[in-house]
Formats: structure tokens, C-alpha cells, sequence
């Protein structure tokens, strides 16, 4: 039998308008310009929410399968040009809204729930300002939004921010694979998997994710000769929930290592680590990118020869002015 679970975090501190994910207070996040708040889903009464283990996630599944490819490239032109899969989009945000944050469920469908919720806000979240080369333009509180932190779920009554998904709901499960599941939108993500994680196959694809994670040069190298690893920044930021020193660390990665001399290495604590750097550009398919960037500087340019244009026939006008 399967372990229940009951989510004990305090949900006041998951909703945003209570702080943010990282312990700033509201004043504070509001100093610099009033922030531009988007809200997601759909209040659902009390009365109507069900388990985690109920939602349903077959839509967000069928999404990724048609938009997103093996490597975790997402077709964003392509979803965002079609209304009705876009709908569909936010149709299942609102299923998300009906999960119920205090009702019994077991852990690995909570888990499933929050990465799925994670990563499919976060693709709404892009859509919104596509196109865009990154999500790091649109996470500066200084701009007035940050998607991160103002980007809101309805989830049981509460409204929850990326941030408080990641830092709040899935981090303190003590899963440190949530890492490589969740997927800010960036190359230097692991890949957005193209299905929804569920509760009975969660444990699976979170090893399936990883290995693929550090299967890619850009997230892992080893050098033999100066027994050494270059590891994923994401290992630096987060490195302290795969253990509390770097043996520790390295032997909770160590089965996702693609051969057994860095498996090796790594249980034997018998390298030296460094960290690379972090790409941040957009998780796009190649040739979307290409098309959408061409559309958006032809579009500029025909906007400037109107403009243009308007401004030669105003000063050969009838020189009423």
C-alpha cells in the first residue's frame, strides 16, 4: 500500500501576496513599481476540490505531445497560434484549481501535481509575452512583473506564484530530481519531458529525466585525466538539497551519470568540481525561434516605412500649418 500524505505547509505563505518565495515581505517587492499581478485558473469552492490524486492530467499530456519534442524544445508559435489548443491550455490550469490543498493524497501524485503545475504555467507564462528570446526578460521587478513571483495558480483557494511552487510545495518533499523536471523555460533547463508526470510513473520519469539531464555536455563533462566534473549551475544553486557536503552530493547524482568511471568517481568523492555557465535563451524549437524573430523584425520594419511614409505626406500636405 502506497503512503498518504497530507500537505502541511502553511498556504498562506504559498500565496504570494504574503511574500515571496524567498522571505521578502510585500513592501518590500512593491518598493521599486507597483507590480503587474496575473492570475490563473479559477476559484473553486471548497466543497468541490478533490485530491490530488483525482486531477486529471491527460490534457496537459496530449499538449506536450503534439507542441513539445524529444528534446524538450517547445513549439510556442505553434500552440500560441492555435486558439483552440490554447484553450485547452487554460482549461486544464482550471482543473489545477480544484485540487485540494489539505485533503489526504499520496506523495507521488502531490509531486506529479506541482511539477506538472510548474512547468505548465510557466509555458501560459511565456505564451503571454511570446515571442521573447528569454524568461529572464520578463522576471525584473523593477519592470512592474516578474514572472516568477506574479504569475499566480488559484490552488485551493490560495494564490500560488512559481516561486512558492518550487521553493514551498516541491523542495521540502526532499525530491532533489525536482530539479531536473522543472523547466523555466531556458536551454539550461533539463528538457521539458513531452508527457505529464503522474502519480503511478512519477518515480520513473523523474530517473529518466536525470539521466537525460547529464547525458548533455552543457550539463555535465568529465575530464579523466584532471579527475574533475563540470557540472550544471543548477547543481551550485541547489546543490544542498542532494546532500549537505560535496560527498554527499555527488553519490545522490552518481546513478544518473552516463558512464561507470563518472559513477565511480563520484561514490569515491575522487574529483574536483566545477560549475558551467547557464544558458537562459528560450527552450525553442529552432526553426519557430528563427521564423518568429524574422516576423517580428519584418513587422518592425514595416511599421518604420509607414511611419515614415505618414510623416513625407504631412510635410507635402497644403502647408496649412
Amino acid at each position: 500500500m502506497r503512503p498518504i500524505f497530507i500537505l502541511t505547509l502553511t498556504f498562506a505563505s504559498l500565496a504570494i501576496l504574503g511574500g515571496d518565495a524567498f522571505g521578502q515581505s510585500k513592501s518590500k517587492m512593491m518598493a521599486s513599481k507597483p507590480q503587474r499581478q496575473l492570475s490563473l485558473g479559477q476559484v473553486v469552492p471548497e466543497s468541490s476540490r478533490v485530491s490530488f490524486d483525482k486531477i486529471d492530467h491527460s490534457v496537459w499530456h496530449w499538449l506536450l505531445q503534439k507542441y513539445v519534442d524529444q528534446s524538450g524544445g517547445v513549439n510556442y508559435a505553434g500552440l500560441k497560434a492555435s486558439a483552440e489548443d490554447s484553450a485547452a491550455l487554460d482549461a486544464y490550469i482550471s482543473t489545477l484549481s480544484s485540487a485540494s490543498l489539505m485533503k489526504p493524497a499520496d506523495k507521488n501524485y502531490q509531486k506529479a501535481f506541482w511539477i506538472n503545475a510548474y512547468n505548465a504555467v510557466t509555458v501560459k507564462g511565456i505564451l503571454q509575452e511570446y515571442p521573447t528570446k528569454s524568461i529572464r526578460n520578463h522576471t525584473s521587478e523593477t519592470g512592474g512583473y516578474n514572472i516568477w513571483k506574479n504569475l499566480l495558480l488559484n490552488v485551493g483557494g490560495s494564490q500560488i506564484s512559481l516561486d512558492a511552487i518550487e521553493h514551498k510545495a516541491l523542495r521540502p518533499m526532499g525530491d532533489p530530481r525536482i530539479h531536473f523536471a522543472i523547466v523555466c523555460a531556458s536551454k539550461g533547463c533539463p528538457r521539458l519531458l513531452n508527457e505529464a508526470y503522474v502519480g503511478d510513473k512519477v518515480e520513473s520519469q523523474l530517473a529518466v529525466n536525470a539521466q537525460h539531464f547529464f547525458s548533455l555536455e552543457q550539463n555535465f563533462q568529465h575530464d579523466l585525466r584532471r579527475k574533475s566534473f563540470k557540472l550544471s549551475a543548477i547543481m551550485q544553486w541547489f546543490g544542498s538539497d542532494f546532500g549537505h557536503d560535496k560527498s554527499a552530493q555527488l553519490k545522490a547524482i552518481a546513478p544518473y551519470l552516463p558512464t561507470e568511471k563518472a559513477q565511480a568517481a563520484a561514490n569515491s568523492n575522487a574529483v574536483r568540481i566545477s560549475f558551467l555557465d547557464y544558458s537562459w535563451e528560450l527552450n525553442e524549437q529552432p526553426k519557430q525561434m528563427e521564423k518568429q524573430m524574422a516576423a517580428k523584425q519584418k513587422a518592425g520594419q514595416m511599421k518604420g516605412s509607414h511611419m515614415k511614409g505618414t510623416q513625407t505626406k504631412q510635410k507635402s500636405g497644403s502647408g496649412r500649418r
